[in-house]
């Protein structure tokens, strides 16, 4: 770092992305990304916008946020749209997290939490999971006033908590702000947006990267009670009103248009899921039961990090995990049916060439 980085920032720890690398063609089993493509309408809705991007978008997304509520069936002022799921995120811990108001998540979860509390400074505590990889709804229950965060379903392990388990923790925590990260929902979980008229202290986080194919627009919003969503407006637009740009906003008013045609996406995603967690098991794998579009995976016949580099040599990129606890596991991505075939035709293959 330069000697100008502020000192506040120079633990600072980044998150770590999927790697992108450019050397070959790849089958990206690693990071979560839809394999199948946006809907054509979306495709043109987004090419519309384009002779029109010298105008700042509008930054109240009026249409999209019609939508979307419409969708969901709550109110127009119960959302907020942002750049990503990772902005509402993080505008969230900005507005509802403090030293008066410490964060508390999973140890093992998604990577930005702990760095989206570091970098606005706020305290954090994580509280490890189950032996069996699970969250203890009941380690969250009465926590006087701490901002909770529990991705449901979690990543990476894929699996979540019952929609009753949650309200357990809304009921038990009236003095804080639960926030509920739905970003693999639509493969097979229940979502907490049922949940919001009752609850005034629970925001809904989700995206449209997974499910809705629009991963490289970044669009993700947040839905709760008006006044919780006017505080997230209010740290938007003293931060980047103009957030959700023309083109993302017309693709993702498109693709909630064409709803049925991605929620038939991620039910072939869910079949996928179980023909990989099939063939997994009879290779000799230990696979944690998913609700997402990844399974999480490991052998006793080779570590996962071994595992990783031999598929990637391959030409098959999945996600591996450095952490404590979950190294010799190996996050992999659903795809398409012939993508999960070749993917397993080279994990036999793999295992073969041990013998």
């Amino acid at each position: 770092m330069s000697r100008f980085f502020s000192h506040r920032l120079d633990k600072l720890v980044p998150y770590t992305p999927g790697e992108q690398p450019r050397d070959m063609q790849y089958i990206k089993l690693n990071t979560n990304e839809s394999p199948f493509p946006p809907s054509p309408s979306v495709i043109e809705a987004a090419a519309g916008e384009a002779g029109r991007l010298q105008l700042y978008s509008d930054p109240t997304c009026r249409e999209l946020t019609d939508k979307l509520a419409e969708v969901y069936g709550v109110a127009p002022e119960q959302v907020v749209l942002t750049n990503g799921s990772d902005e509402v995120l993080n505008f969230a811990f900005m507005a509802f997290a403090d030293e008066d108001h410490p964060l508390v998540f999973p140890s093992v979860t998604y990577g930005f939490y702990p760095v989206f509390a570091e970098l606005n400074r706020i305290p954090y505590e994580e509280i490890p999971l189950k032996e069996d990889f699970s969250v203890d709804y009941r380690d969250y229950l009465n926590l006087d006033g701490k901002t909770i965060v529990i991705a449901n379903p979690n990543a990476p392990t894929g699996l979540c908590l019952s929609l009753s388990e949650i309200e357990e923790i809304l009921k038990t925590n009236p003095d804080g702000v639960v926030i509920i990260d739905e970003a693999y929902v639509d493969f097979g979980a229940e979502s907490a947006v049922a949940l919001v008229d009752r609850y005034e202290n629970l925001l809904v986080t989700q995206t449209f990267s997974k499910s809705r194919s629009l991963a490289g627009a970044r669009l993700g919003f947040g839905i709760g009670q008006k006044a919780l969503i006017a505080d997230l407006h209010t740290v938007r637009y003293s931060t980047n009103p103009y957030n959700v740009n023309r083109m993302t906003a017309a693709a993702g008013y498109a693709a909630l248009c064409d709803n049925e045609y991605y929620m038939a996406n991620c039910r072939t995603i869910m079949e996928n899921r179980a023909y990989t967690t099939e063939a997994l098991e009879a290779l000799g794998f230990e696979v944690l039961p998913s609700t997402t579009n990844f399974v999480f995976a490991k052998t006793d016949k080779i570590n996962g990090e071994a595992l990783y580099l031999e598929l990637k040599r391959r030409g098959i990129l999945v996600r591996h995990f450095t952490k404590a606890g979950i190294s010799e596991y190996n996050r992999i991505t659903i795809g398409t049916k012939q993508q999960m075939e070749a993917f397993i035709a080279s994990v036999q293959s793999i295992l073969e060439e041990l013998l």
